[in-house]
């Protein structure tokens, strides 16, 4: 595989562009000619297709558009490009079987395949969800480590400093981000799971600096640096430094692909090509560990819509059919927490992931922005629901996804807003409230009723 040097001295170096150009001269006709090219056609009576021609053709697809296309950098205008053979080859070479946490809570990421029985890699946690206090943000994290079904967690986004709002690139950005992960940390080692694996290890940090700072306060053998492009197809140089940082620090990367769908890459068939040709500039320019997309609607800002839950298990599909680089798929909802629209908005990209190939990160909810609403009985249900799913056939998740998209996708554009962590948990105690615990036992009991979901007894609220 060719060095990070070289991906460097292409972005110095390559073609040079205007960004308009490269997204109208370039990306947008080399994407549709290849749509048009493997005959790749959006089907919305299967959110969960079952059709592994059709997933070869996206993968296809995928190769030949990123091989015409590149990879742009916004900070010097030019083009990275890469050649079929040095893909090839990274596919050929790229991560597999990597271990993540250490000790006894060191989890190996699998190398999943669709309707592959082995249960998924599961983070659950706030997804860089914005969060009012550090109290609160102690007592969360915890509880998202509690989860007996997680294999690392995903951690919230803190919003202030001693009542100062942080801002982005400043030394508020650089003490939050310190702050988190020392806060992130302290509640690992509460939760009896010090080793655990934290896949945002910075949700607070924005800048490549704060990143790099931050880190130094955590546990620099197992704590991950999520590094994401820019949409669609782009890098910018602070996601470079944190990619040359973690490579001399000998950081593991996640790496972040969130393609808009109804943006640049159109509709869902676009949004399915581009998110699997990022799989090899993941491992070529990223150089992740792990896959990590979460196709999100332009319009409905979330990954449970019928479109993008197509997209997504398309993607999975392609990717994981062909390449080793794990995928570890990340999803937002529209509803908040305490809410039924939730539980099945999670089920439902949970189930098409799961089936298709993937792992899932879950616990961003009421669209990853609403202040203080995200709690952990989201990510425990839904990694319950992973589980449970593991070696379904595709045809029976297709019929289970349909079912729960007809109670909800009609108030994707006006969920309900449910509650805030501290209205549905006691924030002294960290515990849910009995009213939640009842609504997550009355829809746990509906899918095992309804679908013959047969859950996990690892529960602590059964």
């Amino acid at each position: 595989m060719i060095s990070f040097a070289t991906v460097v001295e292409r972005a110095l170096n390559g073609p040079i562009c205007t960004e308009r150009d490269f997204e109208l001269e370039i990306f947008v006709p080399n994407l549709r000619k290849v749509i048009e090219k493997y005959d790749i056609k959006y089907d919305p009576q299967h959110p969960v297709p079952a059709d592994d021609d059709l997933a070869d053709r996206v993968w296809e697809a995928g190769l030949e558009f990123l091989s015409e296309t590149g990879v742009y950098c916004l900070d010097t205008e030019r083009r990275i490009l890469f050649t079929r053979e040095e893909i090839a080859g990274a596919l050929e070479t790229g991560p597999r079987g990597t271990v993540f946490g250490e000790g006894k809570d060191a989890r190996k990421m699998p190398r999943r395949f669709p309707e592959d029985e082995n249960p998924p890699f599961c983070s659950g946690g706030g997804g860089g969800c914005p969060i009012s206090s550090e109290w609160i943000y102690l007592n969360i994290v915890k509880a998202y480590a509690e989860d007996p079904l997680s294999d690392a967690i995903t951690t919230p986004a803190l919003t202030n400093v001693d009542g100062q709002p942080i801002m982005a690139g400043s030394p508020l950005g650089v003490e939050g981000a310190i702050r988190s992960i020392i806060l992130t940390r302290e509640a690992l080692r509460r939760a009896g799971r010090p080793g655990m694996l934290i896949v945002n290890v910075i949700a607070t940090a924005v800048k490549s600096q704060e990143h790099i700072s931050a880190h130094l306060f955590g546990n620099q053998r197992i704590d991950v640096v999520e590094v994401g492009t820019v949409h669609e197809m782009k890098i910018d140089f602070d996601s470079m430094n944190k990619i040359a940082y973690s490579l001399a620090a000998g950081s593991l990367i996640f790496a972040e692909n969130g393609v808009i769908l109804g943006g640049l890459a159109g509709g869902p068939a676009g949004t399915a090509v581009v998110t699997a040709a990022y799989n090899p500039v993941d491992i070529l320019l990223l150089r992740g560990a792990v896959q990590h997309p979460f196709p999100t609607h332009f319009d409905l800002g979330v990954t449970s819509a019928r479109d993008t839950i197509w997209a997504r298990s398309l993607a999975n599909q392609a990717v994981t059919r062909h390449s080793s680089l794990p995928v570890v798929n990340v999803g937002y909802s529209g509803a908040g927490p305490m809410t039924k629209m939730l539980l099945y908005e999670h089920s439902a990209w949970v189930i098409g992931s799961v089936v298709s190939g993937g792992s899932v990160e879950v616990g961003a909810s009421a669209r990853g922005t609403a202040l203080d609403y995200t709690s952990p009985m989201d990510p425990l249900f839904a990694s319950e629901v992973a589980h449970a799913v593991a070696g379904m056939r595709r045809q029976e998740a297709n019929g289970i996804v349909n079912t729960l998209l007809k109670k909800y996708e009609d108030q994707l554009r006006d969920p309900p807003t449910g509650q805030k962590y501290q209205e549905c948990y006691d924030v002294v105690s960290g515990k849910p409230n009995l009213e939640f615990i009842e609504l997550y036992r009355e829809v746990r009991q509906e899918m095992a009723d309804q679908f013959g979901l047969q859950f996990s007894h690892a529960s602590p609220y059964l």
